[in-house]
């Protein structure tokens, strides 16, 4: 049988067993070996995704080894450990068809729209499927979550030697953090949780925003930066004030770009943008280059992906690790499965 984990409705997870699937045309069977919970993952289990439908297999973030394939051109083989691409697009509409395919109007996303890989076998299309060319089962099982950090980054066209503040020190927030460092920014960090601030000072943030009041956050942003603002902000968060901190932080001719997902509507005062003439940018998931580019950084060692983890829970023990997460999100920053 294939143990499978299903959040069945908020705040209830259990295992369910399923057939192993069988692949079809143009798809691989692969055995699950790492899995991230994702910060989507704890919003559908907590009910506060936006994405979110019921029940729903979370998952989107993993490694597994190749059970079975056909004859393809990529070189995939059987006992291959890869990572895949969970990002489903339709093909069809005017976004697909401009080659916008991480924005796809009808976009499926593993976890979210569509089930997604915490269970112990699945199918993907071999097109989404990449070589770990090496790299561990752990470490591969966070090459997903970098690259929407690293997209996000790339959208903003971070420049060598710019100021960039990034809201949130989550996973995304630190590992943007990390990006903008590899494109030579200065890369501050801000969040409510010291404690998630201090992890982003141990991977190699220039420095640290604590937002514990407005008024304390906008004197550390003028002091960081001279009362000129920061080239660039990410919002890795999701919430209008974290939002409405990255249109505040932004310097004059400043980008901002919106990483995190929110319910909430945020009301402001929109001319801001006019006149400071900002850019502001949505990222949304990541393209197959992300995949491959970072597959390479890594694996040149350049970056040390598993320092961000900091708690492994055996796949059979998912219905704590997600409880335990939901309870203390503030201090676990990546929590990871093993299946």
């Amino acid at each position: 049988m294939n143990k499978t984990i299903l959040i069945r409705e908020p705040g209830n997870i259990e295992y369910i067993n399923q057939e192993i699937p069988v692949p079809k045309k143009d798809e691989a069977l692969l055995k699950l070996l790492y899995g991230g919970i994702c910060g989507s993952d704890l919003g559908t289990y907590r009910g506060t995704f936006v994405y979110s439908s019921y029940p729903r297999i979370p998952g989107h973030e993993f490694s597994a080894e190749i059970v079975e394939i056909g004859p393809n051109d990529k070189g995939l083989k059987k006992g291959m450990v890869v990572t895949a691409n969970p990002y489903f697009n339709c093909r069809e509409c005017y976004s697909c068809t401009r080659g916008l395919v991480n924005c796809c109007m009808d976009n499926q996303t593993m976890g979210a729209q569509r089930d997604g890989a915490f269970s112990q076998y699945i199918t993907m299309p071999v097109d989404r499927i990449y070589a770990g060319k090496g790299l561990s089962a752990k470490t591969l099982a966070l090459i997903e979550p970098f690259c929407i950090s690293y997209h996000g980054v790339k959208r903003a066209k971070v420049q060598q030697g710019e100021n960039v503040l990034i809201i949130g020190s989550g996973t995304i927030g630190v590992l943007a953090m990390v990006a903008a460092k590899l494109f030579g920014a200065n890369v501050y960090v801000s969040d409510t949780q010291q404690e998630k601030l201090n992890y982003a000072l141990q991977l190699g943030a220039d420095g640290a925003i604590l937002n514990d009041s407005p008024e304390n956050f906008t004197a550390k942003v003028n002091e960081i930066t001279k009362g000129n603002g920061f080239d660039v902000t990410i919002e890795a968060v999701g919430l209008p004030s974290t939002f409405q901190n990255c249109i505040d932080a932004a310097a004059f001719g400043g980008r901002v770009v919106l990483i995190g997902i929110a319910k909430q509507n945020l009301d402001f005062n929109f001319t801001v943008i006019q006149k400071k003439e900002l850019t502001v940018l949505g990222s949304r998931n990541a393209i197959k280059e992300d995949f491959e580019q970072l597959i390479d950084i890594v694996g040149g060692g350049k970056v040390d992906l598993e320092k961000i983890v900091t708690n492994v829970y055996s796949a059979n023990d998912a219905v704590q690790a997600f409880a335990d997460f939901d309870k203390n999100a503030g201090n676990m920053l990546k929590v990871i499965l093993q299946f």
